[in-house]
């Protein structure tokens, strides 16, 4: 079963220095049909403009995953961290007992654009702690990607939830196919161009919960940037 999450019914924020879509309730967009997916629980596409950004806030316990589509995002943290994340690079911040942050555009000409997903940790209470990784597009091109994992094998960050994170480039032709255990779901996560899931045609910004499936084909006629989450 395949259910998808049109781009265009998101929830919307716009508040001049940044423009987000918003895949499940967020903020003060509030949806009680679309509050998560399994232990997914944000996919925020956000968009800021130079110089801008989200000033110093807490999180605690929660994995956030940042993904860098175009340009850089400057990240400091409570916990001495201060880095730049860019196109290729995953950033896995998990909030644990408690932790301060301050994400800015970190250029002044050119906006940044990213996806910013919350994945519910396995237990509450855990070390704050941050990790940054990065592939290349070679490494995606053609193939499905591990880039995040409870055990962080294959090079992946760590996430500390039972979750697979996949990262593909498709190019004009291209097709991956992705083997799902019964009891287990995905969610897939079109971050740029067009793809099909299963046959099923996807835009930029659309996703799909898909649960009750054995294999997942995605297929692009035209080139596609796309996420896989593997989930409990």
């Amino acid at each position: 079963m395949i259910t998808v999450r049109h781009r265009d019914n998101r929830g919307v924020v716009e508040m001049g220095w940044l423009s987000s879509r918003h895949s499940f309730s967020f903020g003060h967009y509030y949806d009680p049909a679309h509050m998560g997916f399994r232990a997914l629980r944000v996919i925020n596409e956000d968009r800021v403009i130079p110089g801008a950004g989200f000033p110093t806030h807490p999180h605690r316990d929660m994995e956030i995953v940042s993904y860098v589509l175009d340009g850089g995002l400057a990240h400091k943290d409570t916990l001495g961290t201060s880095s730049t994340i860019r196109p290729g690079d995953v950033q896995r911040m998990s909030a644990g007992t408690g932790i301060r942050h301050s994400e800015y555009n970190s250029s002044a000409e050119a906006p940044v654009h990213f996806l910013q997903i919350w994945i519910l940790p396995e237990r509450e209470g855990m070390p704050a702690g941050y990790e940054q990784k990065t592939f290349s597009e070679e490494e995606k091109r053609g193939r499905l990607r591990l880039v995040g994992s409870r055990d962080g094998r294959d090079g992946s960050v760590t996430i500390h939830q039972d979750v697979d994170l996949y990262a593909t480039l498709l190019e004009e032709g291209d097709a991956v196919t992705h083997s799902l255990n019964p009891d287990r779901h995905a969610w897939v996560q079109v971050a740029r161009g067009t793809a099909s899931l299963n046959g099923i045609e996807l835009r930029a910004g659309d996703g799909a919960a898909v649960s009750k499936e054995t294999a997942l084909t995605i297929a692009s006629s035209t080139g596609a940037e796309v996420l896989l989450f593997d989930l409990a």
